[in-house]
């Protein structure tokens, strides 16, 4: 069953009723959180979670890289994968190497959506041996590369896709999800609602993706959560800084480490299945 969206909100979003307010997560310090489960037993492979965005896509592409560092702020193993087909990186991703508080980034020489697959496997398989407390590659797919998502099922076997609430994204991502979850029966498929103007619309918005999925190809939606899409986003863009780092305690970056906590829940569940 999809989450409820409240349960993420944070308090931060203006209600549409006149119900009493969300209580939000104490705030968090700026540096790593303290896991809150014990360290686990090591797994040959991280599990690896598909995150399509498109080679210009600024705003997804700084959600996908702030999303990997909130999952490190987390205490677990967070890589960013994303392709470098040409011989200049796109400037929407951040420099390759070591990140903010154990994060990664990898830009692998990828064209193609196999050669991403194998890329991301080898991410996975090598953060494993280093992360005793486990972790995710977050591995940015580009949509256009989904058309032959039948035959990659280590890359698609789990997927987030960023959504706003305007209908022409909300039907752009019912038409990714379906392709992805194409992939196989065993696909996951998942949506973070971002921009949204308060809680009833991100609801709404989620709900209408999920209800025509559920309708139209007998699949459910996770949800995870929304984002508050204030100024500190736009702001790390410009800076090319993670939210978490530069404003740890914005309502962004709060909404940010629920939507990771949500992510690495799901993460450990398929370590162990």
């Amino acid at each position: 069953m999809p989450r409820d969206l409240r349960d993420v909100a944070d308090y931060f979003l203006p209600r549409s009723s006149e119900a009493e307010p969300i209580r939000g997560p104490a705030q968090a310090p700026a540096g790593r959180v303290t896991p809150a489960v014990p360290r686990r037993q090591r797994v040959a492979a991280l599990p690896v979670l598909a995150v399509p965005v498109d080679e210009r896509d600024v705003v997804r592409a700084a959600l996908a890289w702030n999303l990997v560092v909130e999952l490190a702020r987390l205490g677990v193993g967070a890589t960013l994968l994303a392709p470098a087909g040409g011989e200049t990186p796109s400037p929407i991703w951040p420099e390759a190497g070591p990140g903010p508080i154990g994060s990664a980034v990898v830009l692998a020489p990828t064209r193609t959506l196999s050669e991403l697959n194998r890329a991301a496997l080898d991410v996975a398989v090598a953060r494993a041996a280093e992360e005793p407390d486990g972790g995710v590659v977050v591995a940015c797919v580009p949509p256009a590369w989904l058309h032959a998502a039948c035959e990659e099922q280590t890359l698609l076997r789990w997927a987030l896709l960023f959504s706003s609430t305007d209908r022409r994204d909300l039907m752009e991502s019912y038409a990714i999800a379906k392709r992805m979850l194409g992939a196989g029966e065993n696909t996951r498929v998942g949506i973070t609602i971002h921009g949204a103007r308060c809680i009833a619309d991100a609801e709404h918005a989620f709900h209408h993706v999920a209800d025509v999925s559920q309708r139209h190809l007998g699949r459910s939606l996770s949800s995870y959560g929304l984002l508050v899409d204030d100024l500190h986003i736009y702001r790390a863009i410009v800076a090319r800084r993670p939210i978490g780092i530069e404003h740890p305690q914005s309502r962004a970056a709060r909404a940010l480490q629920d939507v990771a906590r949500m992510i690495l829940e799901d993460a450990r569940k398929l370590a162990v299945a």
